[in-house]
């Protein structure tokens, strides 16, 4: 059952008139179909599927989801993943298996995304984090772009992985088609210049509408130029998936599914105004599944939200859903009207597409920023890189989300713990660091702040760290400021309380200040409070002091050792 609050939001008069819509609409038609039938062509499978997919899933999330802009068709990320998969199960390329085994896929995708939903599973977007999936797109954007350059230079051979295609592409360049490779070479400085000069422009539309001039009037084919061919000139008919490929396609379907509601949410998320209704995660789920559903029986590929053609959309004053169901009833025209047309277009036209759109997925600025702020992640995001580079597209899924959980696992186990110095003539604590090296601290008394949550998994390292720093520092009195823990699990509040027996059998005395409601809930239950006592707890790390300081015991200008050498200096 939909919760009121994953509903989508009516779109009335008050969202705009008619106008912006359709002006809209058509002009992402003119980007999103070329586009849509050069993915087609990525995927291995006709172009005509690609109108398919602009058509079905694009009506069907413009009536379920919450995003009032996003165009949903093909994009490239799911293109070049519904390629891979394709090629296991019908490795021969038969046209009639193809069309079925895409049904099937398609139609597993939806499925899963209903299901998710019905699980709550809208959170799992956020499993791949930005440096792995900026790693993914980029290790997908240069298989896309080396896949595509064979259809620029005229030349065919059989794929066999990134590196082995690398040798096999070198091999064939003394077969290159010269004409092939000028179609190509200005279909490219057309549609770049254009990006260039207009951007978000219906610059895919315009070079296709000048391939298919050209083609007709200089008999292309004649002359060794590859075109789409045959189209049919009809809206798409009914197509059923096959129970007995559900085996095989459906691990793959699980990363094309989280792919298409990760781009989804991203895309959603992206281009929402403030005056949206919010994008409703668990919603997105049945909307994006809906439409994967419904496409599969029409023909489409796997679908999901797009950022060029919703960037479209936005820039050209869309404002509601409106826009999209004007893209279809485009799409849909297409294939009724300009079919016979769309077969006299160079492949080498849509290859150049496909490149122009996809090198857009590898940013190596990107790269850089995660590197100045973090290199672990810039490891994460190089890592991800190369898992699609030497493993393939869709194990490249599956070595993101081992990286993003070993990430989040990495982090969760390894809890910073910082020591807590006193700026000089002030009264702000803060964590020692090189930067402040005149901050005062208590003789005696060592301020430890650990972070974040505080369960099974990092209980032994924080107790190996708290254990190394009472060594180096050597305290009458251990505080352990507990401000930045939010949640304390039974684990590892069983070493708080060991720890504190082994502390008092060196003569050491642990006291507790700044314990958030539900932790101090947590050491009550246990005990642990009791056996302290209130002269050992705390409500602020500025009252233990204070309390410490009634001994009369002296200031010491000295900061204490820390192995933390990385601790942030921001002043608390």
């Amino acid at each position: 059952m939909l919760r009121s609050s994953d509903t989508a939001q009516p779109i009335g008069p008050s969202a705009g008139t008619l106008r912006p819509d359709i002006v809209a609409g058509l002009t992402a038609a003119a980007v999103v179909l070329p586009k849509a039938m050069a993915y087609a062509t990525v995927a291995g499978l006709p172009v005509s599927v690609g109108l398919y997919t602009a058509f079905v899933p694009t009506v069907v999330y413009g009536l379920l989801g919450t995003s009032r802009v996003l165009s949903v068709s093909s994009t490239t990320t799911l293109a070049i993943l519904t390629a891979a998969e394709l090629a296991l199960v019908v490795p021969d390329g038969d046209p009639a298996k193809l069309l079925t085994a895409t049904a099937t896929l398609t139609a597993l995708t939806g499925v899963l995304l209903i299901l998710a939903s019905a699980l709550r599973l809208g959170f799992v977007a956020n499993f791949i984090s930005s440096p792995v999936l900026t790693g993914f797109k980029a290790g997908i954007g240069l298989v896309i772009v080396l896949d595509q350059i064979p259809k620029l230079l005229g030349i065919h051979f059989t794929k066999e992985g990134f590196f082995r295609d690398i040798l096999s592409l070198l091999q064939h360049v003394p077969e290159t088609s010269i004409t092939t490779v000028l179609v190509g070479a200005i279909a490219l400085v057309l549609l770049l210049f254009m990006e260039r000069a207009w951007p978000h422009s219906p610059a895919p539309l315009a070079v296709v509408a000048g391939g298919i001039a050209a083609s007709w009037l200089f008999g292309m084919s004649n002359h060794g130029v590859s075109v789409v061919g045959h189209i049919p000139q009809a809206l798409p008919s009914l197509t059923l998936p096959h129970a007995d490929l559900i085996r095989q396609l459906l691990p793959g379907a699980i990363g094309i599914a989280l792919m298409s509601f990760t781009e989804t949410i991203a895309a959603g998320r992206a281009f929402a105004d403030q005056s949206d209704p919010p994008i409703r995660a668990n919603r997105e789920l049945i909307a994006t599944g809906a439409a994967n559903l419904s496409g599969a029986f029409f023909g489409a590929m796997p679908a999901g939200g797009g950022t060029s053609q919703t960037a479209v959309v936005r820039a050209v004053g869309g404002r509601t859903q409106k826009a999209s169901f004007v893209t279809a009833a485009a799409s849909a025209a297409t294939m009724l009207v300009l079919a016979p047309l769309l077969g006299l277009l160079p492949q080498a036209v849509l290859a150049a597409i496909v490149i122009v759109y996809s090198v857009g997925l590898i940013q190596p600025a990107e790269f850089v920023s995660i590197r100045n702020v973090r290199k672990m992640e810039f490891r994460w995001a190089v890592a991800a890189f190369l898992g699609v580079l030497v493993f393939g597209t869709l194990q490249g899924i599956v070595v993101a989300i081992i990286l993003s959980l070993v990430a989040l696992s990495s982090q969760a186990a390894n809890p910073r713990i910082h020591v807590i110095g006193r700026k000089r003539g002030g009264d702000v604590l803060r964590p020692v660091s090189p930067e402040h090296p005149n901050d005062e601290t208590v003789e005696g008394l060592l301020i430890l702040r650990p972070e974040g949550r505080l369960f099974f998994v990092n209980a032994q390292h924080v107790a190996d760290t708290i254990r190394e720093l009472v060594v180096l520092n050597k305290p009458r009195v251990l505080m352990l400021d507990l401000r930045a823990v939010f949640d304390i699990e039974y684990s590892a509040l069983q070493m708080l309380i060991e720890s504190e027996r082994s502390l008092a059998e060196r003569g050491i005395v642990l006291w507790l200040a700044s314990l958030n409601a539900d932790v101090l809930d947590y050491v009550r239950v246990s005990g642990f409070a009791e056996r302290l006592g209130e002269s050992r707890m705390f409500a602020s790390v500025h009252a233990g002091i204070r309390h410490y300081q009634e001994s009369a015991v002296p200031i010491s200008g000295r900061s204490p050792p820390t192995p933390d050498a990385e601790a942030p200096s921001d002043e608390t």
